[in-house]
């Protein structure tokens, strides 16, 4: 069977950069990755390189920025107070710090130390935004196509209570 958009497969994998630096490999993990094809759950060109192949077939592809991680984007580095961190915190240039902001969690990378402005200059960029991505990828297993959402039935059910933001803390605080 060849790979389609909605198959859910097994695959194993190696990605490099350019230069041969390998980012992952599921092999040293030694867990394969099961995913539905076309789910937007994985980049799209790894997900795009799988479509045709057939189970035990190996695949190298080259996948460029835009069907990647995307081009670096200059909004997402930051300048942030070095106050909004513990005063403990040793700061080294190309660390990486976890936050939380508006959009929930997140991983940073530190671009820059400004000492005189005590300001940590933060890079949100996903590590590969900007970079093209070789993977191999070895596809084990082609395992079913997707199942379709359940259609709804017309039995009557009796509404579950829900909770309420309130009823929450309440339970929280019990």
């Amino acid at each position: 069977m060849k790979v389609q958009n909605g198959h859910n497969v097994k695959v194993h994998y190696k990605g490099t950069l350019p230069d041969g630096t390998v980012f992952d490999n599921s092999y040293v993990r030694g867990a394969p990755l099961d995913f539905e094809v076309g789910s937007r759950k994985l980049i799209r060109g790894f997900s795009d390189a799988l479509l045709g192949m057939s189970k035990g077939q190996t695949k190298n592809v080259t996948i460029p920025v835009e069907m990647a991680y995307g081009p670096v984007n200059p909004d997402a580095v930051q300048p942030v107070p070095r106050n909004a961190f513990a005063e403990e915190f040793e700061f080294e240039i190309g660390g990486t710090v976890q936050g939380n902001g508006p959009g929930g969690k997140f991983l940073a990378r530190i671009h820059d130390i400004i000492e005189e402005e005590q300001t940590i200059v933060l890079d949100m960029n996903h590590p590969l935004a900007g970079k093209e991505l070789n993977f191999e990828i070895e596809l084990l297993e082609v395992m079913s196509e997707a199942k379709a959402p359940a259609k709804k039935t017309s039995k009557k059910k009796t509404p579950k209570k829900t909770k309420t933001p309130k009823d929450t803390a309440d339970s929280e605080n019990s």
